[in-house]
């Protein structure tokens, strides 16, 4: 450039080549003068459209042969025309079109690179100078025009290979978000779950960073906004353990192992993560089986009725006269339940079995279990008649449960009392565990050891009138009201008078009587003795606080009619308190090969009804065909 800022290049002329560089052809090429800059304007349009054209060296005018480099050029055209007819006639093949395509981009794009990375220098007068850019633009228009109808079919059929959509613009403005758009059952989730208030102290405390990358997919968050009740939500689903800090490690109390020390395990906080309202549900089901050998097909009914909405936390089955084989009968009890209950203990007394199941991830806030027996025959050896109990602590709230089975016959209430009385005081429980509340506890009764107790079985209270009273009576009754016949009904007149069960209550009474019904049917005794219907099968409950038991339901389970009684029901709520380390847990200790043996059986019930099903299906099919 010079001062005025003109070209230098444009003023003074261009350096020849080195003669190693292109032999004869410098030699043969004439002396032109230079062009003018006008000139050379005139023709910069041309150039700037041939600049991805491969380079042509001019022929020279005066001498009429051609040179060698000429024919190279040559040769480079007749190559550039076979690759062309080959790709059209790949082209022309339907299993070869995207190959091709990519084929004919990959030459054009090596031929591009191959003349960028020529090792050799390129002299001036072959592109920077402007003599060679005006003679280059004088080529033949022919060979430019055929040139570049070849690139424009090239480049046309490269797009029309790779065909792409149009974007799809919104026919409306779209609608605007609110600042939190978080779902009604998310925000009920939150309410519930209580580890979102500590991680939303968290995120205060880390400023606002996210803390949510430790998830299994980081991306599911991307698009929540500002949903930080999605996130919490999320949060409890993925992270079942809350955060421990150092400083609530290091801290030390004198309150430590008791019912109001932090991180106890038996304690209020553990409680109250568990059991937010303090209620355990208790399912208790007594039944009179008659010893038969055959056990139900299905015990659903019995145990999960289609009238709950949910099932319950402790599982206790009473039997009185039981089936010869009791594993037999627990592990039914396990394959109804399923995989999410596990049974927690088990005992008998002759013929009495009582069996307790709690959900699996319960089971290590219970304490160990005890139990006992007691007989009521005169002769020890058989035990057709008495009583089993079994106890162990939930938390700081101790349970009792007894399945008893009392003298049979219709004016034989004194010697059911009797009963009743050698078993609170014969009953010897707890043998180790400590008493929850000692100044309420009675040496001569075993019900008052306990905050919660239940006593359920075959009583064999009858109903004090004739056959054909009763059953005039059951006619008239209306909506459930039993009332007409627990006026006759000699438990109830003896617990108001107070002579058994002391300080027990029972549910109202809303079935029909459960005993005594032919085998198979709904029908009473038809047999020549014609017992009269009563409520032998009962479920009493007691508690050291008038308001820890509340009943949910207490109904009879008319489906199952494999004895002459029918199954009692009754479902509770009850009041559960924190309590100390000091008690013996169980460990999380259960039958293992009861539970495993239960889940075999509902996986081959669940292949057999698979196979039925098809097998139905398969024989409709051929039928209609």
């Amino acid at each position: 450039m010079t001062e005025n800022g003109e070209d230098c290049t444009l003023n003074r002329p261009c350096e020849a080549p080195g003669k190693g560089d292109y032999g004869d052809v410098e030699s043969k090429i004439p002396k032109t003068p230079l062009v003018d800059v006008k000139s050379t304007n005139k023709n910069n349009d041309a150039g700037q459209a041939d600049r991805e054209i491969p380079v042509y060296l001019p022929r020279p005018p005066s001498i009429p042969k051609v040179s060698k480099f000429d024919k190279s050029v040559s040769v480079e055209d007749s190559m550039r025309t076979r690759k062309l007819r080959s790709s059209q006639e790949s082209l022309s093949d339907r299993a070869e079109t995207g190959s091709s395509t990519d084929s004919l981009k990959d030459d054009r794009i090596s031929q591009r690179n191959e003349q960028n990375s020529n090792s050799r220098p390129q002299p001036a007068f072959a592109v920077g100078s402007p003599v060679f850019q005006d003679r280059k633009s004088r080529q033949p228009q022919h060979e430019a025009q055929s040139y570049r109808q070849h690139s424009v079919s090239d480049d046309q059929r490269g797009r029309a290979a790779k065909a792409r959509l149009s974007p799809v613009q919104p026919t409306g403005p779209l609608p605007t978000l609110d600042s939190n758009f978080a779902s009604a059952t998310l925000r009920a989730a939150n309410r519930i779950d209580r580890d979102c208030l500590d991680y939303g102290m968290l995120v205060k405390e880390k400023g606002g960073e996210c803390l949510h990358r430790n998830l299994s997919d980081s991306r599911l968050l991307e698009n929540m906004g500002s949903d930080s009740t999605s996130v919490n939500s999320m949060k409890s689903i993925y992270s079942v353990l809350s955060p421990i800090r150092p400083q609530d490690v290091r801290n030390r109390s004198f309150l430590e192992g008791s019912m109001l020390g932090s991180g106890a395990l038996l304690g209020a906080e553990e409680l109250d993560r568990h059991f937010p309202d303090r209620q355990v549900g208790v399912y208790v089901v007594t039944w009179n089986m008659q010893g038969e050998k055959f056990l139900p097909t299905n015990l659903n009914d019995l145990l999960l009725p289609t009238d709950s909405d949910f099932a319950q936390d402790l599982y206790v089955i009473g039997v009185q006269e039981g089936c010869p084989d009791r594993r037999e009968w627990e592990t039914c009890l396990q394959e109804t339940l399923g995989p999410h209950y596990v049974m927690l203990y088990t005992a008998s007394h002759g013929v009495l079995y009582l069996t307790v199941f709690i959900r699996r991830d319960l089971m290590w806030f219970c304490s160990e279990v005890e139990h006992a027996t007691v007989t009521t025959r005169i002769i020890s050896q058989i035990k057709t008649k008495g009583a089993v109990g079994i106890t162990f602590t939930f938390f700081g709230t101790s349970f009792l449960f007894i399945t008893s089975h009392f003298t049979s016959g219709d004016t034989k209430v004194y010697e059911r009392i009797l009963d009743y009385n050698k078993i609170i005081e014969a009953l010897a429980l707890p043998k180790s565990l400590p008493d929850t509340n000692l100044y309420r506890s009675s040496p001569a009764d075993v019900t008052t050891r306990f905050d919660q107790v239940f006593w359920f079985g075959d009583f064999n209270f009858r109903l004090g009138k004739d056959r054909a009273e009763i059953e005039a009576i059951m006619k008239r009754t209306v909506g459930g009201d039993m009332s007409s016949l627990l006026e006759h009904d000699q438990l109830s007149n003896q617990m108001k008078d107070g002579s058994i069960f002391k300080g027990f209550q029972e549910a109202p009474v809303h079935f029909f009587p459960t005993y005594k019904f032919d085998i198979g049917c709904d029908n009473y005794d038809t047999t020549s003795k014609q017992r009269t219907p009563s409520y032998t099968d009962r479920v009493v409950f007691r508690s050291r606080q008038a308001t820890d038991i509340r009943v949910l339901k207490y109904n009879s389970c008319s489906s199952i009619k494999t004895s002459d009684h029918r199954p009692v029901i009754a479902v509770f709520q009850v009041k559960l308190r924190p309590g100390r380390d000091n008690i013996p847990l169980c460990g999380g200790l259960f039958d293992r090969s009861l539970y495993l043996e239960g889940i075999k059986r509902r996986m081959t019930a669940r292949e057999l009804k698979r196979r039925e099903a098809i097998s139905s299906q398969s024989s409709t099919i051929c039928a209609i065909s």
